[in-house]
C-alpha cells in the first residue's frame, strides 16, 4: 500500500514499544505510541488512525477491553493484538468476534509489517473518481473523529451499489453525505437526483417518482419523465422517506425488487438501473411497529445504516463550519467581515443548535449581513441566537455605567441645561461638570430648546460663572 497510514500503537513495555516505532517509522508509516488502553482512547476521541495496534496485557484496561470499545465505536477500524503465549486464546476469540490478526510475542520485523499491509489493504477504500484530493466529500468540513468514522464507512460503501440509510436530525447534512457517496461511487459520472418525500404534496409524490402519461390525470397535459427514471445509471436520494404514505411504499418496494417502473397511467413497464440512498430523521424501527412503515422495505433500503451526529455532540467542528460559512457569506452579500471576536465564537461554540449545522448558517447569515465591522461581535451573535445577554460587571465598571446613564437621563430631561440637571442631582454645577467630562458628556447634544425646561437662563450654565459655588 502506498502512501503514508497512521497507526496506533499501545504497549506498556517501552522498549518495545520504541522498537515497534522505528520499524513502523522505517516503513513510511506515521506512528502514534502510547503506553495504556486509556490514552488510546484518548487520542481515538481526537483523531483516527488507519490502524490500531495493541497489546492484549496493558495496565488497567486491558487489550481486549480496548478492543471491544473500538468495535463499538469505531467499527471499521482494524485492530491487530500482540500476544504472549499464555492469551493466544484470548486472542484467537477476539479474532472471530472482528479483530484483524493477533501476533505471538516474539515476532520479528518482516511479519509485523506484512500483517500491517494486509490490515490497511483490507481498510483501505477501492479506486473511486475523486479519491485522491478527497473532493467527493468536498462539500462535508470536519475535523470530528466521529465524523471521520462516518466518512470513512461511507466511502467503504461508496465503491458497492449496496443501498444505505441515512439518520440523524434535521439540518445534520444528510443529503450532502448521499451526495458524497454518490461522487465516490462508480456512477459518479451519471446523474444524482434528491426528491424530498415530505414536501411533495402525497397526490403528486407518485407522478413525481415515476412519471405519468399524457390524459393520466386532470391536468396530464403531456408525458413526463418521473425522477427515479432521471436517474438512471446513477443515484436517487430519497429524503425524509419516513414520510412516505404507505400505499406508495409498496409501489417504491415493487420499483426496486423489479428495476422497473410504470409510469401513472401507463400499460408498460420502463427499466431503470438506480443505486437508491434514502434518508430520514424518524425513526423508523418505531414507525414500523406503529404499523406506519412496511418491514419488507426498510430492509430493502436499510442495507447499510450510518447514522450522523448532532452538532453538539461534533463541537470541534463549529468554529470550523462557521468561518467556512461567514467566508462564503461575506463574499455573496459583498461585506468586509472576516471572522469572529474571541467571545462571539465562544458563544457559537457553547450553543446548543438544535437546528444543528443549518440552524448554525442561518445564525452565521444573520450577522452576515447585519455586520459593520471585521469582527462579528459577541452582542451580534447573542442576539442572532436569541440568547439573553448575561454580562456580569465589575463593580467598578456597573458603577461608572449606571453613572453614565444617570447623567444621559438628567441631560435628556432639561434639554442639556445643566444647572437644572445639577438641581436635580442635588450636585454643585462644578461637580456636575467633572462628572461630564469625565464621561464625554456635551451638553449641547442634548440641546433642544422646546423642552420643558427650555426657558431656563442658559447663562447660569457656564463653568466660569459658579466657581465660587457651593
Amino acid at each position: 500500500m502506498s502512501g503514508q497510514a497512521h497507526i496506533l500503537l499501545v504497549d506498556d513495555d517501552t522498549d518495545l514499544l520504541r522498537l515497534l516505532t522505528m520499524r513502523l517509522t522505517a516503513a513510511g508509516h506515521a506512528v502514534q505510541a502510547v503506553a495504556s488502553a486509556e490514552a488510546a482512547l484518548a487520542h481515538l476521541s481526537v483523531k483516527l488512525p488507519a490502524l490500531l495496534i495493541t497489546d492484549v496485557r496493558l495496565p488497567g484496561m486491558d487489550g481486549l477491553a480496548l478492543f471491544d470499545e473500538v468495535r463499538v465505536h469505531h467499527p471499521s477500524l482494524p485492530v491487530i493484538l500482540l500476544t504472549a503465549h499464555g492469551s493466544i486464546p484470548d486472542a484467537v476469540d477476539a479474532t472471530t468476534r472482528g479483530a484483524h490478526a493477533y501476533l505471538t510475542k516474539p515476532f520479528d520485523g518482516k511479519e509485523l509489517l506484512d500483517k500491517v499491509q494486509q490490515a490497511l489493504r483490507v481498510n483501505a477504500p477501492g479506486p473511486a473518481p475523486f479519491d485522491g484530493d478527497g473532493a467527493w466529500r468536498s462539500e462535508i468540513l470536519s475535523r470530528s473523529p466521529r465524523m471521520a468514522q462516518v466518512l470513512s464507512e461511507a466511502r467503504l460503501v461508496a465503491a458497492t451499489d449496496a443501498s444505505v440509510l441515512i439518520s440523524g436530525d434535521s439540518g445534520t447534512g444528510k443529503e450532502l453525505l448521499a451526495n458524497a457517496i454518490h461522487k465516490a461511487s462508480p456512477r459518479a459520472a451519471k446523474p444524482f437526483v434528491a426528491v424530498n418525500c415530505a414536501a411533495i404534496p402525497e397526490a403528486l409524490l407518485e407522478s413525481e417518482l415515476f412519471g405519468h402519461v399524457k390524459g393520466a390525470f386532470t391536468g396530464a397535459q403531456g408525458h413526463r419523465q418521473g425522477l427515479i427514471p432521471a436517474a438512471h445509471g446513477g443515484t436517487v436520494f430519497l429524503d425524509e422517506i419516513g414520510d412516505m404514505p404507505l400505499a406508495l411504499q409498496v409501489k417504491l418496494l415493487r420499483v426496486l425488487q423489479e428495476r422497473m417502473v410504470r409510469p401513472v397511467g401507463s400499460n408498460e413497464a420502463v427499466a431503470v438501473d438506480v443505486r437508491v440512498l434514502s434518508a430520514t430523521h424518524r425513526d423508523l424501527e418505531l414507525a414500523m411497529a406503529e404499523g406506519q412503515f412496511r418491514p419488507d422495505l426498510f430492509y430493502r433500503l436499510n442495507v447499510v445504516k450510518l447514522t450522523l451526529p448532532p452538532l453538539s455532540e461534533r463541537r470541534e467542528d463549529i468554529a470550523l463550519l462557521a468561518q467556512h460559512f461567514l467566508t462564503v457569506l461575506a463574499e455573496r452579500h459583498r461585506k468586509p467581515v472576516r471572522g469572529f471576536a474571541p467571545d462571539a465564537l465562544d458563544a457559537l461554540v457553547t450553543a446548543p443548535w438544535p437546528g444543528n449545522a443549518r440552524q448554525l448558517y442561518n445564525v452565521v447569515e444573520q450577522v452576515c449581513v447585519l455586520a459593520t465591522a471585521p469582527l462579528v461581535p459577541l452582542a451580534q451573535v447573542q442576539r442572532a441566537l436569541q440568547m439573553p445577554v448575561a454580562e456580569v460587571l465589575s463593580y467598578q465598571h456597573a458603577k461608572q455605567r449606571f453613572e453614565r446613564d444617570y447623567l444621559n437621563q438628567l441631560l435628556k430631561l432639561t434639554s442639556g441645561h445643566v444647572a437644572e440637571a445639577a438641581r436635580l442631582a442635588d450636585r454643585n454645577r462644578t461637580e456636575f461638570y467633572r462628572l461630564m467630562q469625565k464621561h464625554g458628556l456635551d451638553p449641547q447634544l442634548f440641546r433642544t430648546d422646546t423642552g420643558p425646561l427650555a426657558s431656563a437662563s442658559d447663562s447660569g450654565d457656564s463653568a466660569s460663572s459658579d466657581e465660587s459655588s457651593t
